[in-house]
């Protein structure tokens, strides 16, 4: 059996808090139209239990990505450092528009932010694993 290491658990956790956060915005979009036929306060109470972990998995993600640079010489270097560019600014996008999705009251808002939001941490998973190799 292999042995895990440090590197093993920061990869592991970065990569649960990923699943939380990616994987839950994707779960809650397939949620929504049955939500709303429950009730038409049912989805923005869902988001709301959805925010108290999603956003402390989104923290997560940001320490243990930091914690991953740190680990790589020269990060910022070549083809890898371009792509992690990207990633930080996918990253950053995809904060800001999960926040100003979760800030918005109107419709429209909702779906633009939303959608932003879930393509972006998509493309930040895709990204995270094109780094990994």
């Amino acid at each position: 059996m292999l042995h895990p290491t440090l590197g093993t658990l920061r990869l592991f956790v970065h990569v649960l808090a990923a699943t939380v956060w990616v994987g839950g915005q994707l779960t809650l979009a397939g949620l929504v139209p049955s939500l709303r036929r429950v009730s038409a306060d049912a989805p923005r109470a869902a988001a709301r239990r959805f925010n108290r972990i999603a956003w402390p998995a989104f923290a997560v993600l940001v320490a243990t990505g930091i914690w991953n640079v740190t680990q790589v010489p020269h990060p910022f270097e070549g083809a890898y450092g371009a792509t992690l560019a990207l990633k930080i600014a996918v990253v950053g996008v995809a904060g800001v528009a999960a926040w100003l999705h979760s800030t918005s009251r109107r419709p429209r808002s909702l779906a633009v932010f939303g959608a932003v939001s879930g393509v972006a941490a998509l493309a930040a998973l895709f990204l995270g694993v094109l780094l990994a190799g």
